[in-house]
């Protein structure tokens, strides 16, 4: 009995000397440093509650699976990491968590990297619980990562990711050499929230490999997080090697796809594509062999083309490693599109039209091959488009067994979709799937495997239902759960919840109220003439109205060379003003410098005369919005200078640029020069909405004579315009090959409307 006392003692003793060894509380990167160069299998280093600023962190250590060595805020969130910061990862089992990056970039290549060098590189080891929030360069053009995966066997959870807005992929995964190929990565149950637009490529949320690397095989698992307006550019997840798997995800209104870009047999498997009838919102499109699409699900997509909820593109024959293979034995199976307008699109991106512009290393001809379409349900009751859409002969299709319903007239002649006629309207119900299908289910080879539908349940051979879902399905489903996703102890910002007013009625007040307003409050201007000898600098959103709109406040600018100076973030909504300048300024300029955020300009129902230019925005500055509605531009020497992109590498100035019903008066030069350079498919920006205007008298000093400059523009709108008396060659020149074309526009002494059909460009790649 004694001996056993003596030995329940010593382990007790040892059990608390162990509890001693293992917490390490530290309040400066000094001591941070020392405890992670001292640290032991089973320790927990522990980072004081506070801001951590420049805490450039080297973590190596050498835990176990039982004993991993962890890394942790003392309060979930309380630790925030800020200005020129980074965490790097190295050794085995260490666990980081609970960490908060913001205001902030990292001055390496990226903010959280999977190695401390080439030769030391983490291993099972995982991030979890953090959050990366708009920790991004001051240039978007400044390249970096957020997150980069190395080795194997390394972990993202539980993490809240968001507000990236520079060049690069949001998280990458390398694989160049042994030590990082079969690495089996964990990204999982994370929030990916907004992504804004960059206007132009290289700014996926996602990106697992590289051209170089595309044979290689990655098995990284992406599973069960939520993507919320990834919005980057037209790839959210770019697949760049095999055998990875894509299941179980939420993509919510994010404006791109899931792309097997480079790499075959990818698992896509599983998720759910919400576009709520966004027209720019994608799905999955396909590239590439061996891959299984499975058990996902549409609703309310309405993109097209590289956006569509389906897209399966030609291939390049003979593709070297940085374009497009062929898609070949893809399967695409128990898939369900529900009220999407036009879902599913074969034979993208064929361009045998363009052989005259592009070397045949550019051509894309090699249609889709031994593919099967089978078992897929679309549901339709509010369009009458047919729901597949080919560019190309789609002869190595094989469909089986899909089913079209729908209450709108269609051809009843369908060899890939067995048609039935439905009187019900589906309404705003998130998921549908028909109570019973009467017909035979296509059971070829493999097809034994999916053998769960969306949710997980079962299938088996006595069930027969067609698309993702087995009926019925469970009310809780109803709705997208954000609890589930990303750090348990962060929430979102939503924005200025308690919006003010604040009338103003002379100048001064005007500019104290600019200055002690928050995001998103309204100043309202009395009637008079408010005369402004500053520039006007935003970095927040306003708006800034009349309080009478029949009787217009004026801001009359003097001796300024700018009159609104956009910074990151600023967004300026003007109505019901009469807004004066001199020629000598500028309406709007944006910062020549650090641009790091996207501006907006929002004009409805304003008089603009006498200035240099409406706006003449720098290189590497990008406005999301800029709206102009029911406006007057007068005796200005420009209008909207958007034409600083000029490296031809597919970047713009705006993402779009929407004019209505407005009315331009002898505007000098030319009234819009938006510009666009460089041949990249994967770039469908910019988008011009050019629309019930009146153009008169301008354009006489132009040298390049074309009154609205669009070259390169994917996306141009031009219809119910007026143009009288513009001394230019050419309006406007308009890119065919993209679906340009002049619709009811009057043109009377003034240039021509061109339209050409393929415009020459430099290739990006």
């Amino acid at each position: 009995m004694k001996r056993i006392f003596l030995l329940a003692l010593a382990i007790a003793l040892i059990s608390c000397n162990d509890q001693k060894l293992t917490s390490i509380n530290v309040s400066n990167i000094d001591e941070l440093q020392t405890a992670i160069n001292d640290s032991k299998a089973g320790d927990v280093i522990t980072m004081k509650n506070g801001i951590w600023k420049d805490a450039q962190i080297k973590f190596h250590g050498m835990g176990t699976e039982q004993k991993p060595i962890v890394l942790k805020a003392e309060t979930p969130g309380k630790v925030i990491i800020e200005g020129q910061s980074f965490l790097k990862l190295s050794g085995e089992y260490l666990v980081a968590k609970d960490l908060y990056f913001k205001n902030g970039y990292t001055p390496d290549e990226a903010v959280i990297i999977f190695r401390n060098s080439p030769d030391s590189i983490a291993f099972n080891c995982r991030v979890t619980g953090t959050v990366i929030e708009e920790f991004t360069q001051p240039d978007r053009h400044r390249k970096d990562h957020w997150i980069e995966f190395y080795g194997k066997h390394n972990e993202l959870d539980h993490s809240y990711i968001a507000g990236k807005s520079n060049e690069g992929p949001t998280l990458k995964v390398y694989l160049n050499g042994n030590e990082h190929v079969n690495n089996y990565h964990k990204i999982h149950d994370n929030h990916f929230g907004p992504r804004p637009r960059k206007g132009g490529p290289k700014a996926e949320t996602m990106q697992l490999g590289a051209s170089t690397t595309s044979m290689t095989p990655s098995y990284t698992q992406v599973t069960n997080n939520l993507f919320e307006k990834c919005n980057g550019e037209v790839e959210i997840i770019s697949s760049k090697s095999n055998f990875n798997n894509f299941s179980n995800n939420v993509f919510l209104e994010s404006e791109g796809s899931v792309v097997t870009r480079h790499g075959n047999y990818a698992t896509i498997s599983g998720n759910i594509f919400i576009g709520n009838d966004n027209p720019y919102v994608g799905g999955i499109r396909v590239i590439n062999t061996g891959h299984v699409v499975t058990n996902n699900y549409f609703y309310k997509m309405r993109g097209t083309e590289f956006r569509s909820g389906l897209a399966v593109m030609n291939g390049i024959p003979k593709s070297p490693l940085n374009r497009y293979n062929q898609v070949t034995d893809v399967v695409i199976a128990h898939n369900s599109w529900i009220d999407c307008e036009q879902p599913i699109h074969f034979s993208v991106g064929v361009n045998t039209d363009q052989a005259e512009v592009l070397p045949p290393s550019e051509i894309r001809s090699a249609r889709p091959k031994r593919v099967i379409f089978a078992n897929n349900l679309v549901y339709n009751d509010r369009f009458t488009s047919y729901p597949i859409k080919a560019y190309d002969k789609i002869d190595g299709v094989k469909f089986k067994n899909n089913l079209l319903l729908s209450n709108k007239n269609m051809d009843s002649d369908r060899e890939d979709f067995t048609l039935k006629s439905i009187s019900n309207t589906l309404g705003d119900e998130l998921f549908y799937t028909p109570a019973q299908y009467d017909g035979k289910l296509y059971d070829g080879y493999g097809f034994n495997d999916i053998d769960v539908d969306l949710f997980g349940t079962s299938r088996n051979q006595d069930q027969n239902y067609i698309g993702a879902i087995i009926p019925p399905v469970s009310d809780k489903k109803a709705t997208v759960d954000y609890s589930i996703y990303g750090a348990t102890w962060f929430t979102p910002s939503t924005g200025n919840k308690d919006i003010k007013t604040h009338t103003v009625t002379n100048a001064s007040e005007f500019m104290a109220a600019i200055k002690d307003a928050n995001s998103e409050d309204i100043i309202s201007l009395k009637e008079g003439t408010y005369l402004i000898d500053e520039t006007i600098a935003l970095a927040k959103e306003l708006k800034i109205t009349s309080a009478n709109k029949d009787a217009r406040a004026t801001i009359q600018f003097d001796n300024l060379k700018t009159a609104f100076l956009m910074q990151p973030k600023g967004i300026l909504h003007l109505e019901s003003l009469n807004v004066l300048g001199t020629a000598d300024q500028d309406l709007f300029r944006t910062e020549d410098k650090d641009m790091s955020k996207a501006y907006g300009i929002h004009l409805n129902n304003i008089n603009v005369e006498n200035f240099k230019s409406v706006i003449d925005a720098s290189k590497s500055s990008f406005a999301d919005e800029i709206i102009v509605n029911n406006s007057t531009f007068k005796n200005c020497v420009n209008g909207f200078l958007l034409d600083k992109e000029t490296d031809d590498k597919g970047d713009y100035n705006v993402e779009f640029l929407t004019i209505t019903n407005s009315n331009f008066d002898n505007i000098s030069n030319e009234v819009i020069d938006f510009y666009r350079g460089g041949y990249d498919e994967s770039t469908i920006g910019g988008i011009l909405n050019l629309a019930g205007n009146t153009f008169i008298n301008s354009g006489k000093l132009d040298k390049d004579e074309v009154l609205i400059n669009t070259r390169g523009i994917v996306n141009v709108t031009f219809e119910n315009n007026t143009f009288t008396n513009n001394d230019t060659k050419f309006t406007a020149i308009l890119w065919g090959a993209k679906g340009q074309q002049p619709i009811n526009n009057t043109v009377t002494n003034s240039g021509e409307i061109k339209v050409v059909e393929n415009i020459e460009l430099k290739l990006v790649y």
